[in-house]
């Protein structure tokens, strides 16, 4: 049976962009309408599993509509470029699936559906329509359903002849005469005004058609309602007229076009792993076959006895662990591969070893490494100290090319022209499956890692040398790697009956805010249930609807933030949110990762992973904690010292981005704020606004600040609007004005874009590199994020360096004061340690004096420092 699935691509792609979060692979490049694209593109093919199918999208802005409405869709803005660069990404996605896709000039998806509907029915088949658009509810017949989305991406309703009965009380083609009579904001089809939903479908319930409406004003009861639908009767025909789906749009595709001829799943898999779709990949099989033989290899098996001849230096080490969490996990296995030979030690003999625990502490043995966090994490719970680390290959590749899918060995072989060994998903299994594999094929697998390292070290060297990033390998990121694990083993102390303690406050404060709002509502009823919370809002305390979805009322956080000054109701609502996402993720969240033993918090940084140089943290992000809430803050408590009578000192860079930024653009304007100490966003403020100091206010200066971080981020008038909450004009004049205020990081703007073209990359003041081809692309879009990408990652790039040699330098300057103060957390800009009193006084001068000699800049760099009993009482 043949059966046409079409979809209405742009209407997707608008609700996958609105509905999930703006979210971003390494490369910088926006993913989430993609991903919401194909998580409703996986979920038609499985449940529908189509012989055919076919995605239409819009050609253009105007269509053969604008001839008889000019004004037709003028009130939509114009589409946020966040979104726009995700829309050639669908098309790749869809090449990838084999599906067919197509657009006319001067028509709409809308037509293309409906003419590609008619004909396939003309012919029998069976049509289902995907779209969020209730226009195409005309279209329904006992052949053709709509299913339109609801909440999210993949929840949809589906209409047929007897839904629409139920939902309506008439016939699809009606669907028309409703939209003549009510209109359509969102296509700014005007209608008549004054009608509604309501009464359009109480017209036509009683007269059938809008002809008929129009012929029976006489017998409509209500004198205004009947001089709205005399005066608008030709608007109301040209409304309806507008609203008709073409079904004999001039298409060059057929029905045949769309047959499904089943997808590439090379292309699909190789898509993901860019997009990093990590939870979409599990739906493919991605365990490939080796395609070639693997060289024979020779090496000693060690069960017993390890001897000195085998701990060489230099030597690559491997010590393989789970990739998930490797605190405290099972060591599967340790190789050592060196000039005497290649050996597997298993990992009790290493571990009974007085031998390898010395080589391995001692500094003077080099050792090439394959990730050495994970090693002095994993060797530091096993009791043996790791150093003398001169080689990592993790890092190495890394900075040559941080965006590069996979760090693997295997991989960084594979594109270094090296021998070819089976990468760990293929030996370990991925995610779920990954496990254990029988001894032979772990200790061959770990011996040819470990040749592999040998072998790279100086091609990999060679390259950070060429590219002058050969000191920020070994005086920054290598020294680092070492202090990050053991940061890592040490964690940090959590008082668990203090957390308790927040989590009964927070209910006690729920349970409050509960029966504040029930009072200000006037009655009792489920806060957490949108279906209830709309009408109380809405028809109830008569609050302004900004947004409704498919199943009533949208009560959504940005919705409310609208609606905050017009009834006392809605902060409270606001602040209800916030304290019971703080209960259930924060205090219930931290619990749970609690070390049952140490009763501390051991983190896992990932030093290898964004394309800025920035850390971020997992399991947990201790980098999201909440803090301008105050109940958010109040967290911060629970994380106290591991010694009585030590106390948390906090060390925090002020505003480094803006400084880096005002070095780098060398804008006398933002020099002078920061050489004399002034407030930057008041002195922004004043700049912009053309205001004295005294005259700024308070929405002044929140305008100022959005858009001097905005600039670092690479700010868009849709992201300083979504930030502002005014209109996108309104904040690209804003931006305007910012950069005729500040000419000379205009003039920084355009030179760092001219750089990217001419070099492909862009780097930060320690020569970290980013590389940007798609900087010459010839698709606007892309090359339009590639442009706001290579202006804020020298910004944010420098800074990341900052913090990260600011932790090398103060655990050098710790070591030879030979103080007993730890390191135990770098949060963003802020560095955390734990200090026995006797040394308070020296690490309160010591560790802002070093942090703020880090690097040389033609701006002061300033931390700021505090101390107390918790990470709380130290901010």
């Amino acid at each position: 049976m043949n059966k046409l699935v079409l979809i209405d691509g742009n209407s997707i792609a608008y609700r996958a962009f609105f509905a999930l979060p703006l979210l971003n692979n390494k490369k910088g490049v926006y993913t989430n309408a993609v991903y919401g694209f194909t998580t409703m593109l996986l979920k038609v093919l499985e449940e529908e599993n189509p012989s055919h199918l076919l995605v239409a999208f819009d050609a253009g802005k105007t269509t053969f509509r604008h001839e008889t409405f000019k004004e037709y869709k003028s009130g939509r803005q114009k589409t946020p470029g966040e979104l726009s660069e995700q829309l050639p990404l669908m098309r790749e996605l869809l090449e990838a699936f084999d599906i067919a896709y197509t657009e006319v000039k001067n028509y709409e998806a809308d037509d293309i559906i409906g003419t590609l509907a008619s004909k396939a029915e003309k012919e029998g088949w069976d049509v289902k329509i995907y779209s969020g658009d209730k226009d195409l509810l005309q279209l329904v017949s006992e052949k053709t359903s709509v299913a339109l989305t609801k909440k999210g991406i993949t929840n949809v309703e589906t209409y047929t002849p007897e839904a629409m009965q139920e939902r309506y009380g008439f016939e699809p083609a009606r669907i028309v005469d409703m939209k003549g009579l009510m209109g359509d904001s969102s296509d700014n089809i005007p209608g008549v005004p004054g009608v509604g939903e309501k009464t359009a479908l109480k017209l036509l319930h009683e007269f059938g058609t809008i002809e008929k409406v129009l012929d029976s004003i006489d017998q409509i009861s209500g004198k205004k309602m009947k001089e709205r639908l005399e005066e608008n009767k030709e608007q109301a025909m040209m409304s309806k007229q507008l609203a008709v789906i073409e079904t004999n749009a001039p298409l060059t595709v057929t029905i045949e076009d769309a047959a499904r001829k089943g997808y590439n799943t090379d292309k699909i898999i190789a898509l993901f792993k860019e997009l990093e779709f990590e939870s979409l990949l599990n739906k493919f099989d991605t365990e490939e076959e080796a395609s070639q033989e693997l060289e024979e290899i020779h090496f000693t098996t060690v069960e017993k006895e390890v001897t000195q001849e085998m701990l060489a230096s230099p030597s690559a080490l491997i010590v393989e662990v789970p990739s998930e969490n490797y605190h405290e996990a099972d060591i599967w296995g340790i190789s050592i591969v060196n000039e005497s030979g290649a050996y597997y030690i298993s990992t009790e003999a290493a571990l009974a070893s007085d031998a390898f625990k010395v080589w391995a502490a001692d500094p003077k043995q080099e050792k090439y490494m394959a990730d050495t966090k994970r090693a002095v994490v994993a060797l530091g719970w096993k009791g043996i100290e790791l150093a003398g680390v001169t080689h990592d290959i993790l890092i190495a590749s890394y900075l040559i090319d941080p965006s590069a899918g996979s760090h693997q060995v295997a991989d960084i072989a594979e594109r270094n022209a090296q021998k070819k060994i089976d990468s760990d998903d293929a030996v370990f299994g991925k995610g779920a499956k990954r496990g254990r594999p029988d001894e032979d094929k772990l200790s061959e697998h770990l011996v040819r890692k470990g040749l592999a390292i040998f072998e790279l070290k100086n091609v990999l060297e060679k390259k950070l040398k060429e590219n002058e990033q050969f000191e920020l390998f070994k005086d920054l990121e290598l020294p680092l790697s070492l202090i990050l694990g053991k940061m890592e083993k040490t964690g940090i102390t959590v008082d668990t009956d203090q957390l308790k303690a927040m989590g009964e406050e927070l209910t006690g404060r729920l349970q409050t805010l509960e029966k504040e709002i029930h009072e200000l509502a006037g009655t009792e009823f489920n806060i957490n249930s949108p279906k209830q919370l709309g009408p109380i809002l809405f028809e109830k305390l008569g609050l302004p609807p900004l947004k409704k979805t498919k199943t009533g009322y949208s009560t959504s956080a940005d919705v409310l933030e609208k609606l905050a000054d017009q009834h006392e109701i809605i902060p409270k609502l606001l602040l209800y949110r916030q304290v019971s996402k703080l209960q259930s993720t924060y205090v219930e969240g931290l619990l749970k990762v609690v070390h049952e033993d140490t009763h501390k918090i051991h983190t896992m940084f990932n030093q290898a992973l964004t394309q800025t140089g920035r850390l971020s943290s997992t399991e947990p992000n201790l980098q999201n904690i909440p803090i301008r809430l105050e109940e958010g803050r109040k967290i911060r408590k629970a994380f106290t010292s591991s010694d009585k009578g030590w106390s948390i000192l906090a060390a925090d860079y002020s505003q480094i981005e803006l400084r880096v930024l005002a070095h780098i653009a060398g804008d006398e304007g933002l020099l002078e704020a920061f050489r004399n100490e002034m407030d930057v966003h008041t002195k922004t403020a004043m700049d912009v606004f053309h205001v004295k100091e005294e005259d700024v206010t308070g929405n002044m200066r929140r305008s100022a600040k959005a858009v001097n971080f905005g600039i670092v981020y690479g700010i868009s008038d849709y992201g300083l609007s979504q930030s502002l909450s005014i209109p996108r004009k309104e904040a690209q004049e804003f931006i305007d004005r910012y950069l005729a205020s500040y000419p000379k990081v205009r003039d920084y703007m355009d030179s760092i874009k001219e750089q990217a073209r001419e070099y492909g990359y862009v780097t930060t003041l320690l020569n970290r590199r980013r590389y940007l081809p798609e900087i010459t692309s010839s698709n606007f879009n892309r090359r339009s994020f590639a442009e706001r990408t290579a202006m804020n990652t020298p910004i944010q790039g420098t800074a990341a360096d900052i913090i990260k040699k600011a932790m090398v330098d103060v655990t050098h300057a710790l070591e030879e004061k030979q103080l007993e103060s730890r390191m135990l957390l770098q949060v963003h800009d802020e560095l955390i340690f734990e200090v026995p009193e006797h040394e308070l006084k020296e690490m309160e001068a010591l560790v802002p004096d070093v942090m703020a000699r880090t690097m040389k800049l033609d701006v002061p760099l300033k931390a700021d420092v505090s101390y107390g009993d918790t990470w709380y009482d130290a901010k």
